[in-house]
């Protein structure tokens, strides 16, 4: 079971106001709303702290000068308490006698509140009807049946909240792709401008893009003469909320959002992230790891801390095998090295500028961090097999997308702009199919309204035709996958679009039933003539919800069979860093079995198109080519597939 830890109250870290930022305030009190609904506390003192939370967050004018001025009440929701509290923490570096609410309320409750659909109120009538204080208790209750019976709950929750505590189980520690890169990413560029820091680069599962990660790692060079000042100018970095430890080699860190509040870059990256972390509550933090060495050690400290572990394991073996011993801090001489360990070993290392060195010692090219798993790229890089592997300059569309038709927030036409922007040569528009409702709300558009969208596509089509503009809108759908395999739709509407993407959305009864079954009822939807690409296969959300059970593998390989027809299945990694579904350790099955790949952003509006850079990311992780890519393919190329 996953460990406890209490929310704590911000400690200042400054001998003059400001004692707190906004962020750090803003964090608080969102924090106290969810604390006092856990002590059953008037529902208007919890809206309180919550609207000054996030009026706090949008401030963009300097708190401290609104405190000294006495203003602060002049902010739309902030009243005289807040507003009172607020200047203490700034002014005094203190919070009234909020310490006593941190106290008084179990860790447990607070962990509890992180299982999707229990919130404060619930906890809390657990609590009362049955004393469970944590995830322990809970999981017991659960077990037991005793949730059910309580009045407002029932088998469902039950199900629900064990689900959930075995996914706080297996995520506790560890944050989603875009989350992990916004906050290593700011960090490493921190780290980099303080003055002689020679180098400095995230490393870990964050470099190897893995879909989770658990703690940063950052690897710093810089002459010795120089260390003990660049600790200290990172010591005094806004955006952290504890030091875990403190030496001459190695820093660890809590990390919160204040580290943040500067902007990266303007990439398509950069904006990814920024979307990303739109959602992100001020309440989480991520642990950071930061490891100083001289210039000279840096390749081989990086190449150590990137992993993984299986990765590294062969690469010392390689090097035992030429009479070599590789550690963290430099390939050196077995027999030189005697019985010596750690940077005593490495003493008279062999020098490498960077890591291209290292892999060319031992008698292969450089490895993509990406393939670095131990799943067979050692032995290509050995044999000169290794993959020219995908760039996001490479894409040319992307084919599934969505507007205020169904639950997008731009319009067609902002989609395409968008799309042209970003030099891309089309735009496949799949709107839901009408039988997606949620809350009893109809998303999906009716099938009446479906000439009405063709009508649009085809007009800025012919605008383009006419101006020149290399660009085409494909028309398609994200048709509901049934629970019977059937598609969405009648024939005569799919048979007119350029293509159908095929997607599980009323997960209920799909989690509910077994593999093979659920695997024969894909394969119908996939059979159906008019359907071209599987979206996010499995339907999971990181660290939200699991997917529902399929063999993948199966369902590969029959899409390989109408393709070795000649009969285009593809199927798609969705590149939502909600989702990054099709999982990477598919796709190079896929790719061996000559079945296309697509990265489609599943975008929402307009910056959600840039979610192809995380879409991109895995790809690579999973060993694709640009000729493994459908939507690496011209405009020509896809009309011709797609024969529209």
């Amino acid at each position: 079971m996953v460990s406890v830890s209490a929310w704590r109250l911000p400690q200042s870290r400054s001998d003059a106001p400001p004692h707190m930022t906004k962020t750090q305030i803003s964090t608080t009190f969102e924090q106290v709303a969810v604390l006092l609904e856990l002590d059953g506390a008037n529902r208007f003192r919890v809206i309180a702290y919550q609207n000054a939370s996030r009026a706090l967050a949008t401030l963009e004018e300097d708190l401290l000068s609104i405190v000294q001025e006495n203003r602060i009440t002049e902010i739309k929701g902030i009243g005289k308490g807040i507003g009172g509290l607020i200047s203490e923490a700034v002014l005094q570096g203190s919070w009234g006698n909020l310490d006593e609410l941190y106290a008084k309320i179990p860790p447990g409750l607070i962990q509890m509140t992180g299982i999707p659909s229990l919130g404060p109120k619930r906890v809390r009538l657990l609590y009362e009807e049955l004393k469970i204080d944590s995830l322990e208790k809970l999981k017991y209750a659960c077990e037991n049946n005793q949730i059910a019976s309580l009045q407002g709950f029932g088998p469902k929750s039950q199900e629900k909240y064990l689900e959930g505590i075995d996914l706080l189980n297996r995520y506790q520690g560890r944050n989603r792709l875009d989350i992990g890169l916004a906050y290593g990413r700011s960090l490493e560029d921190k780290i980099s401008k303080i003055p002689n820091v020679v180098k400095a680069k995230l490393a870990g599962s964050a470099r190897r893009m893995r879909e989770t990660i658990g703690d940063l790692d950052i690897v710093l060079g810089a002459k010795p003469e120089y260390q003990d000042g660049i600790i200290r100018e990172i010591m005094n970095f806004p955006g952290i909320a504890e030091v875990k430890g403190q030496g001459t080699s190695k820093i660890s860190l809590i990390l919160e959002a204040e580290m943040l509040a500067e902007p990266i870059g303007s990439s398509e990256m950069d904006i990814a992230l920024s979307e990303s972390l739109s959602e992100r509550s001020a309440n989480a933090t991520i642990d950071a790891q930061i490891r100083i060495v001289n210039p000279e050690t840096f390749p081989f400290t990086l190449a150590y801390f990137t992993g993984s572990k299986e990765h590294n394991i062969r690469m010392r073996q390689l090097a035992i095998d030429k009479g070599l011993r590789l550690n963290e801090f430099g390939l050196f001489s077995e027999s030189e090295a005697g019985n010596k360990t750690g940077m005593e070993a490495a003493k008279n290392t062999l020098i490498c500028s960077d890591e291209s060195e290292i892999y060319k010692n031992l008698g292969m090219p450089w490895i993509p961090p990406e393939l670095r798993e131990d799943m067979g790229e050692i032995e290509a890089a050995l044999e000169g097999n290794l993959p020219k592997l995908i760039e996001i300059g490479d894409l040319k569309g992307a084919f599934h997308n969505h507007t205020t038709s169904s639950d997008g927030a731009a319009t067609l036409e902002e989609m395409a702009n968008q799309a042209i922007n970003l030099g891309w040569e089309y735009l496949g528009i799949a709107d839901h199919s009408e039988s997606l409702n949620i809350g009893g709300r109809q998303i999906g558009i009716p099938r009446d309204k479906m000439i009405n969208q063709s009508i649009e596509i085809k007009k800025l089509n012919k605008y383009y035709q006419n101006e020149n503009i290399n660009f085409k809108l494909f028309h398609g759908s994200e048709c509901d996958i049934l629970s019977d395999g059937k598609l969405d739709y009648p024939l005569e509407i799919r048979n007119s679009l350029s293509h159908v993407i095929g997607s599980v959305h009323a997960l209920g009864s799909w989690k509910n039933r077994d593999e093979s079954t659920n695997t024969e009822f894909l394969i119908k939807a996939i059979e159906d003539p008019t359907f071209t690409i599987l979206g996010h296969p499995t339907g999971r959300i990181l660290q939200g919800r699991e997917g529902f059970p399929i063999d993948m593998h199966a369902i590969l390989r029959q899409m390989a069979e109408f393709n070795q027809d000649g009969i285009l299945k593809a199927v798609e990694i969705n590149a939502s860093p909600y989702r990054l579904d099709l999982d990477w350790r598919f796709c190079k099955y896929a790719k061996e079995l000559g079945v296309p790949i697509c990265i489609n952003p599943d975008a929402h509006d307009t910056q959600g198109l840039n979610d192809v850079w995380y879409g991109t990311k895995i790809a690579r992780k999973g060993w694709l080519e640009d000729k493994d890519v459908l939507n690496t393919k011209t405009k020509s190329e896809i009309e011709i597939l797609f024969g529209k």
